[in-house]
C-alpha cells in the first residue's frame, strides 16, 4: 500500500497514515505519558497511541477498557477548540468510550497525579 499526502487513498488509509505521522511527531507530554502506558506497564493493560476511532485519532486508547486519554495544549482553551473537543468527546461517549482529558502541563509537572487519575478510571471500568 502506498501513501501520499494528497487526497488519494481511502479515508481509512489517510487516517492511519496521519496517525503514523502523529506518532513520529509526538509532543513532550505525549512522550512522557507513553513511557507510563506502553508495553502493558500500566496495570498490565494494552494502550495504543494516536489510535484511529471513527473519523478521529485519539491520543491514547485502551480498547479493553474502552478508555480514551486526550492530552491538550493551550490551543484547546480557545472557544472553537472547546466546542470541537466537546463534540468529539460526545461522539466517543456515544460509542461507549470514557474520555479523560489532561493538560500537557499537568502531564509534564505531575505525572504521578495523572497516572493515579488514569488508574482510578481503569478501576472504575470493567473489562
Amino acid at each position: 500500500m502506498t501513501h501520499s499526502t494528497d487526497n488519494g487513498g481511502s479515508a481509512v488509509e489517510r487516517r492511519f497514515y496521519r496517525a503514523r505521522l502523529l506518532r513520529r511527531n509526538e509532543t513532550e507530554a505525549e512522550r512522557k505519558l507513553w513511557q507510563q502506558l506502553r508495553a502493558k506497564r500500566f496495570s498490565a493493560l494494552k494502550f495504543r497511541r494516536q489510535f484511529p476511532i471513527g473519523d478521529f485519532i485519539v491520543d491514547f486508547c485502551c480498547k479493553e477498557r474502552r478508555l480514551v486519554i486526550e492530552l491538550d495544549g493551550g490551543q484547546h482553551a480557545e472557544p472553537a477548540a472547546v466546542a470541537s473537543d466537546s463534540r468529539r468527546t460526545g461522539w466517543l461517549k456515544s460509542r461507549g468510550y470514557r474520555v479523560l482529558r489532561f493538560w500537557n502541563n499537568d502531564v509534564l509537572t505531575n505525572i504521578d497525579g495523572v497516572a493515579q487519575a488514569i488508574l482510578d478510571a481503569v478501576r472504575e471500568t470493567s473489562p
